[in-house]
């Protein structure tokens, strides 16, 4: 006999991986994530856009990419409470990047006028500009974008 009436489900929500755990996953996925911004970033200037403005153009372009990448893996597989769907959450995506994305490329900028010249200066100034980005980035989503509901 099957029956019409609407059924329990025991299925909760997947926990989350606990703050270590999401420590490690955040690192993986932004170090992967750091990886395809510097490759686009370095390919970029590596067909002409290495002088102003095309180098902030460039840096602007492969932190976009970057950012945007990681914000859905980290969604699946970082911070369950990104797991449900909302505007305010994409909200709040949309402020942090927009935040961290003059960070980063005013950085890379500012790194760039104000380094040495050497056969490394621009990596030095994504490095540090990608760094001061990450440094925001891990306690707004935490804490902020995708914040767990207090039980």
């Amino acid at each position: 006999m099957v029956s019409t009436e609407p059924q329990e489900t025991s299925k909760k929500p997947k926990a989350s991986p606990g703050l270590l755990g999401q420590l490690v996953r955040f690192a993986l996925i932004g170090g992967f994530c750091a990886c395809l911004d510097l490759g686009i970033y370095t390919g970029e200037r590596a067909l002409g856009m290495d002088h102003l403005p095309w180098d902030t153009v460039a840096r602007a372009i492969s932190f976009i990419v970057g950012t945007t990448t990681a914000y859905f893996l980290n969604r699946k597989f970082t911070f369950s409470a990104g797991r449900k769907e909302g505007a305010g959450q994409v909200g709040g995506f949309v402020l942090l990047y927009a935040v961290t994305f003059f960070v980063a490329v005013g950085m890379n900028a500012l790194m760039l006028v104000v380094l040495p010249e050497m056969a490394w200066k621009a990596t030095i100034a994504w490095v540090i500009s990608q760094g001061t980005a990450t440094a925001i980035n891990f306690v707004m989503l935490k804490w902020v974008v995708f914040r767990e509901p207090v039980a």
